[in-house]
């Protein structure tokens, strides 16, 4: 059996901003991170502006930090999965807390219908026990809906180990069988 090699981890070529309106900025920062930087700054300051108007002195932390910590912990390299940014890994999870997604049923070939969809419930177990213990917690089990409501036929991932296997013409000619080869050759 063949074993590829994905080498391109080692090509990764990161372009950084060395000058900004004519101030040096050594070494340079990645401009991936300094665009996303100016955006996120650019919503949460024009939202905050808009709601609540100019920062005081007191105030201006909370228009200047957050975006900040996004920022710098978002555009790191995430340790669970390399080819992803932080940020990228929080916005799937948030998505699929928020939205769940749609189950793959029989390879595609069908569409799920909503009872196969994983709950809320069951999205959101193990992280909202804190707040269904507080005086919010009426709201919280009547948000998240009630116990029975999984289906009974819906249950956990099924994980796959699937092998890929290279098959010559002569396993292909045994799998079809001698009338198939037969045939082959009268249609010659």
């Amino acid at each position: 059996m063949r074993v590829g090699h994905t080498y391109t981890r080692s090509f990764e070529l990161e372009t950084k901003q060395h000058e900004l309106l004519g101030i040096d900025l050594g070494e340079g920062a990645p401009r991936r991170a300094l665009v996303l930087g100016l955006v996120l700054y650019g919503v949460w300051t024009g939202a905050l502006l808009l709601l609540f108007g100019f920062p005081t002195k007191i105030t201006f932390t909370a228009y200047f930090l957050p975006p900040l910590i996004i920022a710098i912990y978002g555009t790191q390299k995430s340790r669970t999965v390399e080819r992803r940014w932080n940020i990228t890994r929080w916005s799937i999870g948030i998505r699929y807390l928020v939205l769940g997604h749609r189950p793959v049923i029989c390879g595609g070939r069908r569409a799920a219908t909503r009872s196969e969809w994983i709950g809320r419930r069951a999205r959101w177990a193990g992280k909202v026990e804190l707040l269904a213990e507080s005086p919010l917690g009426p709201l919280v089990e009547r948000w998240l809906g009630e116990e029975e409501s999984v289906p009974a036929g819906a249950g956990g991932p099924v994980r796959l180990a699937a092998r890929p296997r290279l098959y010559g013409p002569d396993a292909v000619a045994k799998a079809y069988g001698r009338k198939a080869i037969q045939h082959h050759q009268e249609d010659k």
